[in-house]
């Protein structure tokens, strides 16, 4: 089991005061990884990471906003000089916005793809600089089942995870030769804070539980074995892949 062994490794991880970010972290963690927690509310991120060190998880935080290019470049780089090498990252940063295509107003549409697509090219390049000059380094991206699938009223949502998913194949295209490793998990439909208006309805939950074969929702600890097999040395040939993490919604129709 060494080949999952993250002992050593710091991990980066955006958006993960809650939710998918947080329990990816806590899952890292549990691997042996130092965990460097995002967000943009200080507060709230210093109480996962008290909530992680609890736990008894080596854990720092970097409070910066993700869709702000300058942000993202000084906060990494002076991270890496005051602390040491991010040995993993995984672009976790995300938001829903849920409105018929006809009505979605333009200013949500670019913040949105600000929120879902810039920040992983933001991060992920000034992270990717200094993996470059090291000649190793894991990026994870959080897609969706919504890069392979459409719903009504989520559009430019399924737009941006389309995105995440080619930008995932171009990083690993330019970045394998430097000795980078870059991926992608795609969730299925997971009870979190950002589904919380589907997760209280019972037509939707009636219809996901019919239409999904696992016949249920995902719960967020399902997703930390992708995560820690993409991060660890047992995905050192995997590159450019997107795995889905779906009950299996993607397999049937």
């Amino acid at each position: 089991m060494t080949l999952f062994d993250l002992t050593g490794r710091r991990a980066l991880v955006t958006g993960s005061s809650m939710g998918i970010g947080l329990a990816l972290a806590r899952g890292l963690a549990a691997a042996g990884a130092t965990v460097v927690l995002n967000a943009r509310n200080p507060e709230r991120l210093e109480e996962a990471a008290e909530a992680l060190r609890a736990e008894g998880a080596s854990v720092d935080t970097l409070v910066f906003d993700v869709t702000d290019a300058q942000a993202v470049r000084e906060a990494v780089d002076g991270y890496e000089a005051d602390n040491g090498p991010i040995d993993i990252l995984v672009n976790n940063a995300g938001m829903q916005h849920r409105t018929p295509l006809e009505e979605f107003p333009t200013e949500d549409f670019d913040r949105l793809m600000r929120t879902n697509v810039n920040s992983v090219f933001y991060v992920g390049q000034a992270v990717a600089r200094h993996m470059i000059d090291r000649g190793a380094g894991r990026i994870i991206n959080i897609a969706s089942v919504q890069s392979a699938l459409a719903r009504p009223g989520i559009a430019p949502y399924t737009t941006s995870k389309g995105a995440v998913t080619n930008l995932t194949k171009g990083m690993a295209t330019d970045w394998a030769r430097h000795g980078l490793n870059c991926n992608a998990i795609a969730p299925g439909y997971f009870d979190t804070p950002l589904n919380k208006a589907l997760v209280e309805n019972p037509e939707f939950c009636a219809w996901l539980e019919k239409r999904t074969p696992a016949g249920r929702w995902g719960r967020v600890e399902e997703l930390v074995g992708a995560c820690v097999f993409l991060a660890s040395d047992a995905a050192s040939f995997v590159n450019g892949h997107t795995l889905f993490v779906d009950g299996g919604i993607t397999a049937s129709l």
